[in-house]
Parts: structure tokens; C-alpha cells; sequence
């Protein structure tokens, strides 16, 4: 049986180190939250770009490279 998000099913399941879900309700409700806002920044910044001439894979492309680019500003 796959796992389901408790909150929604369009989201992913979080998950721990060690691959095990994440149990916390609270925690789950903060990580959808911060899910939810940044795929509406990111549908917004590719629009934009879109509407202002730039090549929807290149912007696709670059909000990957982004992501993949991020570091932790804390110790792990």
C-alpha cells in the first residue's frame, strides 16, 4: 500500500533520514505549508518569465538549478 499524505494527496509524504514518514501532525501541516507557498512562487516566477519573453525550459532549467543549489545554513 503506497503512502498518502494525510493532509492531501497531491502532496508528498514526508519523510525522515531513515525514510521513515514524518508522524508529527504539526509537522506535516508546516512542511505543506511551506510546499504549498513555494510551488505558487515558483508557478509565479515562471509565468512571469513566460509572459516576458523567456523560454519556459530555460526558466524551468533554472529553478531546478536553484533548488539543486540550495545549502543548509545549519548543521545537519
Amino acid at each position: 500500500m503506497a503512502l498518502t499524505n494525510p493532509e492531501d494527496a497531491a502532496l508528498p509524504v514526508w519523510q525522515a533520514q531513515d525514510g521513515s514518514p514524518i508522524a508529527c501532525t504539526e509537522k506535516i501541516k508546516v512542511l505543506n505549508e511551506n510546499f504549498r507557498e513555494l510551488q505558487q512562487l515558483a508557478l509565479d516566477a515562471l509565468e512571469d518569465g513566460v509572459l516576458m519573453g523567456c523560454s519556459e525550459v530555460h526558466l524551468r532549467a533554472a529553478l531546478h538549478e536553484l533548488i539543486d543549489s540550495l545549502k543548509l545554513t545549519f548543521a545537519a
